[in-house]
């Protein structure tokens, strides 16, 4: 592992521990060189799919990508960052089980707006605002009535 402070090659485990319900493998490392330690994070590679865009083109998925945009839609809520990793980790792991070569942006898209009408209201209609392209208060009045009404058929 490559020293992010001398570019030196060398560098020893000096601690492990599981981190993320035991799906990442953190490590405290110092560099035989400078001997600063720094940390790393060790998590499976997924074979995940290549998304299709609305306009046609193709792009690998983009873990980080999605959890900007859950932030982004999270923002000044009462939603932890560990509730957010733990969506945006999930969200991974099921495009990676369902083993498809790629999928529709739609499909992950409306898959975030079903983890986020669970977990903050107020998040899942900022997410669809920006999904659905709402273009004025009659399609933010159609979601957000939509909202209460499934909410009192509960």
């Amino acid at each position: 592992m490559q020293c992010p402070f001398c570019r030196e090659n060398e560098s020893r485990v000096v601690d492990s521990r599981l981190a993320s319900s035991g799906s990442v493998v953190w490590r405290r490392r110092e560099c035989d060189a400078c001997h600063r330690r720094f940390t790393t994070y060790e998590r499976v590679e997924w074979s995940l799919p290549t998304v299709i865009k609305k306009d046609g083109t193709r792009q690998p998925f983009d873990r980080d990508k999605l959890s900007r945009s859950l932030a982004i839609a999270c923002r000044k809520r009462p939603v932890s960052a560990d509730a957010l990793e733990g969506m945006a980790e999930a969200l991974e792991r099921e495009l990676a089980e369902r083993g498809d070569k790629e999928i529709p942006s739609q499909v992950i898209g409306a898959r975030v707006m079903e983890l986020l009408k669970d977990l903050d209201e107020v998040a899942y209609v900022r997410f669809a605002s920006v999904y659905k392209s709402f273009r004025d208060i009659d399609d933010f009045m159609r979601e957000m009535g939509a909202l209460v009404r499934a909410r009192s058929s509960e």
